[in-house]
């Protein structure tokens, strides 16, 4: 295999590398140290080389469920929030242990979804992690699982792992699970390892096999998604094995382990400043406005704002200001912005010309649906 498209991974000189579930726990949930030994070893010799290293490490649940004699993982959230509360320090006390053998310090980050999406905490977060980095102090991010409801029940940490390197501008992001990566029909009902991916589309997602464990909340599909925002933002992706021999080192040499997949074009968020960043990828979503052809080209080639004149349907219900995605007729995701307008007001100068609004609102605070200041173009 030709490794000239990873290339790039040999050069990252800032690395997030993601570990699930099922990397780092036996069956039982209880920690497995063997693996976890050889992991950070691996990550040693990274920090080593003088790159910048942040952990994104899963865990907290399993390690919990082991300590309280749980079989399997709970269901309800109180239960979730128990075992995260047990596992979580049991599994800080063992990656420091294992850090400090090899000299190097360690840091916990605890986050939630709604510290992204607030800007101040957003900044926070985004600070304390660049000051461990500089101190050469080796971040380990986890949700925090013991009050994120929400990140309980729905979120997973590919996800977050996604949101953390796009945060911190990071030159390549690894996800390691317990298969060699994302595999293809071969024909007869046989699979073969995709080495390289051109990005992440429907067609890909279609094919994805994984619905996670009872020890994780992630699969395939969700590690595809999750690589589909890092890669917007020109960030290169390893799904790989993390139970092989010196994966990680393997994969940041460029060789041809687990599927890489390269940024195509890059994306208008590739460029962003963190404002944008933090308006394309860390908020939910309320809704979302689809538009006709017209809008459609004078977002993509024109550079312009969204006029409600341009919009077709409104779907959701939202306030003024809100993060809502812009969609063309065939439901393609055009670009992400902040809304001028609530839902119930938008309904009511969709298809109108700027002209219209004040006789149909009986004001007009703004000319535009969606400003191009506070819009990210997605393609």
């Amino acid at each position: 295999m030709n490794t000239v498209n990873r290339d790039c991974l040999n050069h990252a000189g800032r690395v997030v590398v993601k570990i699930g579930s099922r990397v780092l726990v036996q069956r039982t949930g209880r920690p497995d140290i063997r693996r976890m030994r050889e992991l950070v070893r691996q990550l040693a010799r990274l920090h080593a080389s003088g790159r910048d290293v942040i952990l994104v490490s899963s865990g907290a649940v399993g390690a919990g469920m082991e300590a309280l004699g749980m079989k399997r993982r709970p269901v309800t959230v109180p239960d979730l929030q128990m075992a995260a509360a047990v596992g979580q320090s049991r599994l800080m006390a063992t990656y420091d242990e294992l850090f400090a053998r090899h000299d190097i310090k360690i840091g916990q980050i605890l986050l939630t979804h709604d510290d992204l999406n607030h800007r101040a905490r957003h900044l926070n977060a985004r600070n304390t992690m660049r000051n461990l980095l500089e101190h050469r102090i080796l971040p380990i991010v986890n949700e925090n699982d013991v009050v994120a409801v929400d990140e309980i029940k729905f979120g997973d940490n590919d996800l977050l792992a996604s949101l953390v390197a796009i945060m911190m501008e990071a030159r390549a992001l690894v996800l390691l699970t317990t298969v060699d990566g994302f595999r293809l029909p071969h024909g007869e009902g046989r699979t073969k390892r995709a080495s390289v991916l051109a990005g992440v589309d429907a067609k890909t997602l279609s094919h994805a096999i994984g619905k996670g464990s009872d020890l994780s909340t992630g699969g395939m599909a969700s590690k595809l998604q999750s690589a589909g925002m890092a890669l917007s933002t020109g960030i290169p992706v390893v799904i790989a094995n993390g139970r092989k021999d010196d994966v990680i080192l393997r994969a940041m040499a460029g060789e041809d382990v687990g599927t890489f997949i390269r940024p195509a074009q890059r994306h208008e968020a590739g460029g962003l400043p963190m404002r944008k960043r933090w308006i394309a990828f860390f908020h939910k979503t309320r809704g979302s406005l689809t538009i006709d052809g017209g809008a459609v080209a004078a977002l993509l080639n024109q550079g312009r704002s969204l006029l409600p004149a341009g919009i077709r349907q409104v779907d959701g219900e939202f306030g003024k200001g809100a993060v809502v995605n812009i969609l063309s007729d065939e439901g393609r995701l055009i670009a992400r912005g902040l809304s001028c307008y609530s839902s119930t007001n938008l309904r009511a100068i969709m298809g109108k010309k700027t002209s219209e609004i004040q006789g149909i609102l009986g004001s007009r605070d703004y000319d535009e649906a969606v400003h191009r200041d506070n819009m990210v173009v997605m393609v």
